[in-house]
């Protein structure tokens, strides 16, 4: 069985929840990502991932300061994680369940990757990967 672990991109970065979206966009662009878990100011659990969509629509859009308001605000309701040593099946269950095109993995509650569709699509065969962006893009 292949594991989340052995798919994901390891070492994703996290903005504190008390930082600001201008911190998130700067950790984003830094490393060179789309999307960035936000974590617990005191106990370092994810709380949600922001995304750069998220910054130009709920922040940038919404004519509110990037330097001011926290990225804590950009969590979800709930956060959507994958376990490391979860099945693929798993992983590509989630995603489709909750609609996310990236999952923070965690180990016990550490943040140890991400799993993104690019990289379902570079380990797994083309049609699973074409079943889940069908999935992913419905209406």
């Amino acid at each position: 069985m292949t594991t989340a672990r052995e798919v994901m991109s390891p070492g994703a970065d996290c903005v504190r929840s008390d930082q600001s979206a201008a911190d998130a966009a700067r950790i984003m662009t830094e490393a060179g990502v789309g999307a960035l878990p936000i974590c617990g100011q005191d106990d370092g659990k994810i709380k949600g991932v922001v995304t750069d969509r998220d910054l130009v629509v709920k922040v940038i859009g919404k004519g509110r300061d990037p330097q001011s308001f926290p990225a804590g605000s950009l969590n979800q309701a709930e956060a959507v994680t994958i376990g490391a040593d979860d099945g693929t099946e798993e992983v590509l269950a989630t995603m489709t369940r909750y609609g996310v095109r990236r999952l923070p993995v965690i180990d016990g509650s550490r943040l140890v990757g991400m799993v993104a569709v690019a990289d379902v699509a570079r380990s797994l065969p083309n049609a699973t990967t074409g079943d889940l962006v069908e999935a992913l893009s419905a209406d």
